[in-house]
């Protein structure tokens, strides 16, 4: 694209692409990297998978030899963010470092996984069997075959993972050690141990103090929030996609709680809830498409499908978040309470998006043959300098079992915090910041 075009397009942050790819946007340069990587580490000459990851660095900064930062989002099934300019974390982080985003394997621009791919693998046990290639321990050793194409065999790189992306963090500082530098965790110290009964039997607790909080913040929505469920109960509603919009399914708006940004979404959500039709108050189109936007799954099935195996260690999970739901939050308890991260097996009935992986969800849950994802053997012995912000107020990763997990990573400095919720990397570059410092030292 020209400048000329640029301008008239709007976009007077960007620079057209130079020769080799890159884009410049917002005082930061894009490049593209592609590479092939097995779908089976343990069988490298088997099928192959492609990764995309977006190359970032400072406009002012684009030829200078800087230490390469490895960003791991959230999830499973997060693609990594789209920049648009050089503010809050990916703004602080370009100060020191070369940002690799990776999409990390099914998400983004990586070779996809989506309930039409993965139907495409066979019957139902081949597509479990695929849909196990995509934990933690196969994104890392992606990462790692990443990391020898881009710096080499001896390169290191620092690593920073987000949620999810901090469960695969461990699971590298685990299993390849040798190509990190430095590893910086937000909101992502996963249980090393814990069965998945453990960990939602610490979230459910969780949830139950984030719907008090929610309805002491906002004590209008406990009237709203019990009409919408009674109207539910009394009339087949649909949402945009045709499916059944069931109390069960409300409750699983619950989720948003968990992000400072998700709580007054929630709350306007409600507000619009209701208008009066021709035969009297209904649930407005507006509330419907909110719903919907929040509740489908068919941008990220990975999440349903694999949520609970990423707790899943030589041990099946069994739909482990259905198993403990204590009594308060049934969906025909009053008052009505919303859950939070968790995935029930109805959920494979009730979203369309879902339903084709059914069955290979059921034998996900069943499975019991999974590999470890962490060594804490390793974790003991760690020399590589990390850093991590645990969020005391955590909806989604328990602060006591993060505890218990950062006591056995060898040299890990802890900042505790209720300051920010689970999104607190993406609401400030100040996270980021003072874990780069605590790991040089500084703090």
């Amino acid at each position: 694209m020209s400048t000329a075009a640029c301008t008239r397009w709007g976009l007077e942050g960007m620079i057209p692409a130079a020769p080799d790819g890159t884009i410049r946007l917002g005082g930061l340069a894009l490049r593209d990297h592609w590479f092939d990587v097995p779908l089976e580490h343990a069988g490298p000459d088997g099928e192959a998978i492609r990764l995309y990851a977006r190359e970032v660095v400072a406009v002012d900064k684009l030829r200078d030899s800087l230490p390469w930062l490895l960003f791991l989002q959230g999830g499973p099934g997060g693609k990594s963010p789209r920049p648009d300019g050089a503010s809050g974390w990916i703004g602080r982080a370009v100060k020191d470092y070369r940002v690799l985003l990776l999409d990390q394997r099914g998400t983004g621009l990586s070779s996809p996984l989506t309930a039409r791919t993965v139907v495409r693998r066979g019957d139902p046990a081949a597509q479990a069997d695929y849909l196990a290639h995509f934990r933690a321990d196969a994104i890392v050793a992606d990462a790692e075959h990443v990391r020898r194409a881009l710096l080499g065999p001896d390169g290191r790189w620092s690593v920073l993972g987000q949620s999810f992306g901090g469960f695969c963090a461990l699971t590298y500082l685990s299993f390849a050690p040798e190509g990190l530098a430095a590893a910086y965790l937000t909101g992502g110290l996963g249980p090393l141990e814990a069965s998945a009964e453990q960990v939602y039997g610490a979230t459910y607790e969780h949830a139950r103090a984030k719907n008090a909080a929610f309805h002491a913040a906002f004590p209008d929505d406990r009237e709203r929030l019990e009409a919408v469920a009674a109207h539910l109960r009394s009339n087949d509603v649909r949402l945009p996609d045709g499916s059944p919009l069931s109390v069960r399914r409300l409750q699983t708006l619950g989720m948003a709680l968990g992000a400072r940004s998700g709580v007054p979404s929630l709350h306007y959500l409600l507000e619009e809830a209701f208008v009066h039709g021709p035969a009297g108050p209904e649930l407005s189109d507006t509330f419907l498409h909110g719903v919907h936007a929040n509740l489908s799954f068919a941008a990220n099935p990975m999440y349903a499908v694999l949520h609970e195996p990423c707790y899943a260690q030589q041990a099946a999970t069994r739909w482990a978040a259905e198993r403990t739901r204590p009594a308060d939050f049934d969906p025909d308890v009053s008052p009505l309470l919303f859950t939070g991260e968790m995935i029930y097996p109805w959920m494979f009935e009730d979203d369309p998006a879902l339903v084709p992986l059914r069955d290979a969800a059921e034998l996900l849950a069943q499975r019991d043959d999974w590999p470890a994802l962490y060594d804490r053997a390793a974790l003991e012995g760690n020399d590589v300098p990390a850093a991590a912000a645990l969020y005391t107020d955590d909806m989604y990763v328990d602060a006591d079992l993060a505890d218990q997990t950062a006591a056995a990573v060898r040299g890990l400095r802890v900042w505790k915090t209720n300051a920010y919720e689970h999104d607190g990397l993406r609401e400030t570059d100040d996270v980021l910041d003072r874990l780069i410092a605590m790991v040089k030292g500084e703090l």
